[in-house]
């Protein structure tokens, strides 16, 4: 059973509807309907990004991501952190509230920067520990390029691998693109050589990731969330209450 039902999304973001649906049918082609768990989403705001935040893809993917959270978490939220040089803000999007909400929350920032992934996960981090959660987390973070600081950037996704946080990355732009060479090798750092789990995925949304089908994207979305949870719950970072996920089709 979903967190939040069908009703109240229909009643509260009718607009989300078909994505609420979508996502639904993915998490249960992967097993994982039924299972609770908190979201996040980490978003570029460096310089190169501007394009994708006039064209509407940051929302757009604020909004896949919040059909995707409604199955998962009953506050109807997302954190979300915007990050560039420094971390540029930490707000949230809301079902009742989704509509051009990232736009508004930009109108109030500064100057786009560089990119420093390190920054944000620690604010991912530190809002999941303050939080008191021990539930796992789905943490969505999408970037168009590499970070300044590679070395900072590895450490702290090893640092996260004790934590129950599964990191998604998501890259805009060109797939051949060498920008994200170093997502690839982040992607395939060693178990246990460098990180108890593997702790991280990364897959490409292209240049207009408002294209890929909304069943594609939540596919590529929660596709390798399943093993990590598995491997994790072995591990002692899941909780060994939290029950395992179905083995699904996908």
């Amino acid at each position: 059973m979903a967190a939040i039902s069908l009703t109240k999304v229909e009643q509260s973001a009718p607009a989300l509807v078909s994505l609420y649906k979508s996502a639904g049918a993915s998490l249960a082609r992967h097993g994982l309907d039924g299972l609770r768990a908190a979201v996040y989403l980490v978003v570029d705001y460096s310089g190169s990004m501007k394009p994708y935040y006039k064209d509407g893809s940051v929302q757009a993917l604020a909004d896949r991501v919040l059909g995707l959270s409604a199955h998962l978490d009953d506050d109807g939220r997302v954190p979300v952190v915007f990050f560039s040089t420094d971390v540029d803000a930490v707000s949230d999007i809301a079902l009742a509230d989704h509509h051009g909400r990232i736009e508004r929350i930009v109108s109030g920032l500064g100057h786009m920067g560089r990119t420093s992934y390190h920054l944000a996960m620690d604010a991912v981090i530190d809002h999941y520990l303050d939080s008191g959660s021990t539930a796992p987390a789905l943490v969505v973070f999408q970037t168009d390029g590499g970070p300044v600081n590679k070395l900072a950037a590895e450490r702290y996704l090893c640092k996260a691998a004790k934590l129950p946080l599964f990191w998604q990355f998501v890259g805009f732009g060109d797939p051949d693109s060498r920008q994200f060479e170093f997502l690839r090798k982040l992607d395939e750092l060693a178990v246990p050589g460098k990180r108890i789990v593997d702790n991280a995925g990364f897959f490409h949304a292209g240049a207009d990731p408002r294209r890929v089908p909304d069943a594609e994207l939540y596919d590529r979305m929660v596709g390798e969330f399943p093993r990590w949870f598995s491997a994790a719950r072995e591990a002692g970072v899941v909780a060994p209450d939290r029950a395992a996920p179905r083995s699904g089709s996908a």
